[in-house]
């Protein structure tokens, strides 16, 4: 009496299976493609040279600052937290990279498949929608994962010459990888919408950049409005994560934000599969 349910119970499990192994082989053919071409190292080289500048300039001015304390005896231990002065400007900084660099990354995904003529192929295939959008974002922020890990490196140093708070960092990456997840999710839908990788770049660029000033929009705004651009700004969900404090509604804005993105990029491609 038991084999039905037992079957039944198998069968699921091998379609998950099969459903895993489908969205892990497009993110890998995505993450492979960023390679096949400049794109790949130039998006890491681009974002580690930015955060490699400005990090080397903020720390010169920060040991230049700790000099004159030591010696003048003025600002107490408080204003020489590196915590403050080193780790979350550079935390806040990283954000401002991500603004110039992930269009660089979206603008393909799906622009380059209409504009090569493989998105039908890709379409008729077994593979479902919700696979190949999946699969896409996987193989995106496997490259925004790598532009992260590299710059570790740097804040490594930290640790080795001075005493970060390590919850800190943490938090602050974890911030970072929530918000490359948001970026990621508005710019594969961008791009399932155009043939045109420039106009899909540069179109992402513009939304990302939305997203950062919205909040200067309600500088003369009713308190209300303030209260409500203040909650869309992608960024002022950051502020937290980058003096490390983990609160839940920032991690579930984030979430629902590229859960948004994501259902309207499935949407997208759905209507793309009924053109065809």
């Amino acid at each position: 009496m038991s084999l039905p349910s037992q079957n039944s119970y198998t069968t699921k499990s091998m379609l998950r299976s099969s459903t895993m192994n489908n969205i892990l082989a497009i993110a890998q053919k995505e993450l492979r493609s960023y390679f096949a071409s400049p794109i790949g190292y130039v998006v890491i080289g681009m974002f580690a040279l930015l955060f490699g500048y400005f990090y080397y300039g903020t720390l010169s001015f920060f040991v230049q600052q700790s000099m004159q304390v030591s010696q003048f005896d003025f600002g107490g231990p408080a204003a020489l937290n590196i915590n403050q002065h080193v780790i979350r400007p550079m935390l806040n900084n990283s954000i401002v990279f991500t603004l110039f660099v992930l269009p660089m990354i979206t603008m393909r995904t799906y622009s380059e498949e209409k504009r090569s003529g493989t998105m039908e192929l890709l379409l008729t295939s077994p593979l479902s929608d919700i696979q190949i959008v999946m699969g896409k974002f996987f193989g995106a922020m496997g490259l925004y994962v790598m532009m992260l890990a590299v710059t570790l490196l740097d804040i490594g140093l930290l640790f080795i010459y001075g005493n970060p708070e390590w919850p800190q960092v943490l938090v602050g990456y974890l911030g970072l990888l929530l918000l490359g997840g948001c970026f990621i999710s508005v710019g594969l839908l961008i791009s399932s919408t155009t043939k045109n990788q420039i106009v899909s770049g540069i179109v992402t660029f513009t939304v990302f950049l939305i997203l950062w000033v919205i909040t200067w929009l309600g500088d003369n705004a009713s308190p209300l409005t303030q209260t409500i651009l203040s909650y869309l700004s992608i960024t002022e969900h950051f502020e937290d994560f980058s003096r490390g404090v983990l609160d839940t509604k920032h991690v579930v804005y984030y979430l629902s934000f590229t859960v948004f993105g994501l259902f309207l990029t499935l949407k997208s491609v759905d209507r793309e599969r009924w053109k065809e």
